[in-house]
């Protein structure tokens, strides 16, 4: 079965790459499937490919074969999407977006607190908006609710992290208040896109800042090894969300900046969150041992300089879109690389006999 989760996750991101690369201006082989592939661009990255992942960690974390439902169905989702079959793919992805709800609810009823209860709205959220792309695909509210998804997931984990920390007074409700804001202007968009578009956008920044304030990653990055990998992928993260907000709130207002409010968001921001934990979460999932190295640094470079010269020349000049979208593929395929690259090698370090206490990856984060 792993196997066959790792062919389709390793599918949807291929085809939405893929499609991504189309819609920013490079000219690849037509082909149905990559006919697909563009118009299905947001529905495979978020659904298909992150909704995937996300449920396969929460299941191996819940351990009940039933648990394993929202993944299957969601893999199942991407591959009916690239096959044509629309409408069924809106519905699987909405079958699998409740069946992760109701594994959140077990979750939190084993373990309750804030970062788990955090984990079940992101899953509310996700399951709110396949519904509504799957009775009304064109609505303005489906691709900030599931974007709500992936970062309150994100908000859930780091505050999990950081649960121990000493934090101010009322940091904690401030949250809370930051969240509900990006829930109430993802549902805002449903009548308004202007009006939610500036609560959601604002709501972004706003997150960024407590973020950049409270989280962890403020000290880690002082650190060596993997947490100093980790705390940078982090802040940089935080930077990109700060950014996505901001153009958020621009394109709310009738400015050309959709790209960006998207690509910050999804590129700058969730795949740098990806980039960063990945190292750790693997392990859990995949059982896939991995030896961190300042190769893993390569990667991360090139996503955030592409992201850049996408970003911010490329809102002037085309061919640095197209550029700079070719060069966050290549940095996504890099990071894939280097991730089976230091699997391998740590498969050949642990194949013999230990000569040192020094092995595997370091705990902290």
């Amino acid at each position: 079965m792993r196997m066959a989760f790792m062919l389709c996750v390793l599918l949807a991101l291929a085809s939405g790459l893929s499609g991504g690369l189309v819609r920013a201006g490079v000219t690849l082989p037509a082909s149905h499937w990559l006919t697909a592939a563009v118009s299905g661009h947001a529905f495979l990255m978020i659904c298909a490919f992150m909704g995937t992942v996300i449920g396969i960690e929460r299941a191996v974390a819940v351990k009940r074969p039933l648990s394993f439902a929202a993944p299957i169905v969601s893999a199942s989702g991407g591959l009916a999407r690239l096959v044509g079959a629309t409408d069924l793919a809106a519905w699987l992805v909405a079958a699998a977006s409740l069946a992760f709800v109701a594994v959140n609810i077990v979750i939190v009823r084993r373990q309750p607190a804030s970062h788990t209860g955090l984990l079940l709205v992101a899953a509310l959220a996700w399951s709110t908006g396949s519904l509504l792309h799957a009775i009304a695909p064109g609505s303005s509210a489906v691709v900030p609710l599931w974007f709500s998804f992936l970062v309150f997931t994100i908000a859930a984990e780091r505050l999990e992290m950081t649960r121990l920390m000493r934090r101010r007074p009322g940091a904690s409700g401030a949250l809370y208040v930051v969240l509900a804001a990006m829930l109430f202007g993802a549902a805002l968009s449903v009548v308004s896109v202007a009006w939610g578009g500036l609560v959601y956008g604002l709501s972004l920044s706003a997150l960024a800042l407590w973020l950049i304030q409270f989280d962890i990653a403020r000290r880690t990055v002082r650190a060596r090894g993997l947490s100093r990998y980790m705390a940078l992928c982090l802040l940089l993260g935080y930077a990109w969300l700060f950014v996505a907000g901001g153009a958020w709130v621009a394109t709310s207002v009738g400015l050309p900046y959709r790209d960006a409010a998207l690509h910050a968001l999804a590129l700058g921001f969730v795949f740098s969150m990806m980039l960063g934990h990945a190292p750790v979460i693997l392990p859990a999932i995949a059982r896939i041992k991995v030896q961190f190295g300042a190769l893993y640094y390569l990667p991360l470079a090139l996503l955030h300089g592409s992201l850049i010269l996408r970003l911010g020349v490329g809102h002037f000049d085309w061919r640095a879109l197209t550029a700079g979208a070719v060069g966050n593929a290549v940095a996504i395929a890099a990071f894939a690389a280097t991730v089976a690259g230091s699997a391998i090698a740590w498969r050949k370090r642990h194949a013999q006999p230990r000569t040192s206490d020094h092995h595997g990856i370091p705990a902290e984060h």
